[in-house]
């Protein structure tokens, strides 16, 4: 009984997490949005503003990580099973699981090099803002760690024989 209690707190703390995640990042579209049209206005009126440029690819770059997270969390990345749906049955589990083992691997090479990417950029500053360059890379972190988690619970689903990919 204590194993189902903790599953389901898991489970809604996940569904928090997920809400969370689409949240931000519907605020972070819209900031996008604000940003691209300030500089648009302001170089239309000869008065471009300087960062907007740097600002647009920052947001860009967290915009995109989060809809990773939410496209992983969601089971919607592409999947591509033309040879998956060829093989024969008796060979679909075990390449099922190693794609999990891969794509696990995946995420944790980028959580690992996300790491690397901010320490070595944390004392560059950005060229038309008062902050760090390392903020570029910070969301690749828990975008691989996201990556790495899911790819380990759906291996751990299908390793016990249940191949529906509900999160």
């Amino acid at each position: 009984m204590r194993f189902q209690a903790v599953y389901a707190a898991l489970q809604r703390a996940m569904a928090v997490f997920d809400d969370w995640v689409s949240q931000t990042a519907k605020l972070f579209v819209v900031a996008l949005l604000l940003t691209v049209l300030a500089g648009v206005f302001w170089r239309g009126f000869g008065y471009p503003l300087s960062w907007t440029d740097e600002a647009s690819g920052y947001l860009m770059v967290w915009t995109a990580c989060l809809g990773w997270i939410m496209a992983t969390r969601r089971h919607a990345h592409i999947h591509i099973r033309f040879f998956q749906d060829h093989m024969p049955g008796s060979m679909r589990q075990p390449c099922l699981l190693l794609i999990e083992l891969m794509v696990c691997v995946f995420g944790c090479f980028v959580a690992f090099k996300s790491v690397h990417l901010v320490l070595v950029n944390s004392d560059i500053e950005a060229i038309s803002m008062p902050i760090s360059a390392a903020w570029l890379y910070v969301p690749l972190l828990p975008a691989g760690l996201v990556t790495a988690g899911q790819a380990l619970v759906d291996f751990c689903r299908h390793w016990g024989g249940k191949t529906e990919t509900a999160s």
